[in-house]
Formats: structure tokens, C-alpha cells, sequence
């Protein structure tokens, strides 16, 4: 490992909701330090995705839909002997959290045809129901370091 960990920093919640997940969608949809219009994206998308799905907690429909994204394994390249193995890892829980969150918005930017918030929407829909393509992205990965079981033993 080279240079100085990363310090960890304080995590912000958003206004509405005082949730440090919502927060974190927020900021991963906003763009160009247009937060006002990214908190208005997010809370639209999951508002109307907890009503779709008659759940009358927004915080519990978010937790919900990012818990059936996260990964349990993923895999990291590790050079041994001149050679480069993919060797599987488990996640740790804030990463898991942060991939969810990643996998759940670039798979709603890669969508269009709709507003965007109407794309994220159905795209928590999908996750809350453990289907769309956020939930494959997490199969994947997954299915890839079940494949790589046989380097585990690399892990260190």
C-alpha cells in the first residue's frame, strides 16, 4: 500500500429526511454542484417509488432497495510471482453501500426516453423488487468471484 489512507470524513444527512443514504444518492446524482436540483431529482424518485410499492416509509423503501444491491464478494487483482489473479474479496459494509448507490444511479443515467427522476424511480422499483440492472450488476460481480474461488487462497 503506498502513501497515507484516506481519512475518513463525517457523514453528511440530507435535509428531509436526516438519512445519510438519501444524502449519499443526492450527491452521487448531482452534477455540476447542482445539489438543489439533484435533492429534487432524488426526493421525487423516492417518494413515487415508495408509493408504487405502498411502502409507507421513504427511508425503510431506500434501505430496502439498496440492501438487495449490495455485493457480499467482489474481486481485486493481486500480482503474485509475475502473474496477476483476480482474488475474491468480501466487501466491507460502507463499500457495499457505496457500490449499491454507484450501480443504482449509473444504471438510471444510462437509461432514457423519460425524466430522469422517473428512471431513477423505476430503477429503486426494480431494486426494492431485487430485479433491473443493478441487481445483475451485483449477480455479476458476485458470480465472478464465485468463479475466481479457487485463487482465495492469495487473500492477505
Amino acid at each position: 500500500m503506498r502513501g497515507k489512507r484516506a481519512k475518513r470524513r463525517t457523514v453528511k444527512v440530507d435535509r428531509k429526511y436526516s438519512n445519510p443514504v438519501i444524502a449519499r444518492f443526492i450527491c452521487k446524482v448531482m452534477q455540476d454542484g447542482k445539489k438543489a436540483l439533484a435533492e429534487e431529482l432524488v426526493y421525487n424518485a423516492v417518494e413515487g417509488g415508495a408509493e408504487v410499492v405502498k411502502e409507507k416509509d421513504v427511508v425503510a423503501f431506500v434501505s430496502k432497495a439498496i440492501d438487495n444491491v449490495r455485493p457480499a464478494l467482489e474481486i481485486k487483482a493481486r500480482r503474485v510471482g509475475g502473474a496477476n489473479y483476480q482474488v475474491p474479496m468480501p466487501v466491507s459494509p460502507k463499500r457495499q453501500e457505496t457500490l449499491a448507490v454507484r450501480w443504482i444511479v449509473e444504471a438510471s443515467r444510462k437509461k432514457s426516453g423519460k425524466s430522469f427522476d422517473e428512471i431513477l424511480k423505476d430503477q429503486l422499483v426494480d431494486s426494492y423488487k431485487g430485479e433491473g440492472d443493478a441487481v445483475k450488476k451485483k449477480e455479476e460481480v458476485e458470480r465472478m468471484a464465485e468463479a475466481n474461488k479457487a485463487f482465495a487462497h492469495f487473500r492477505w
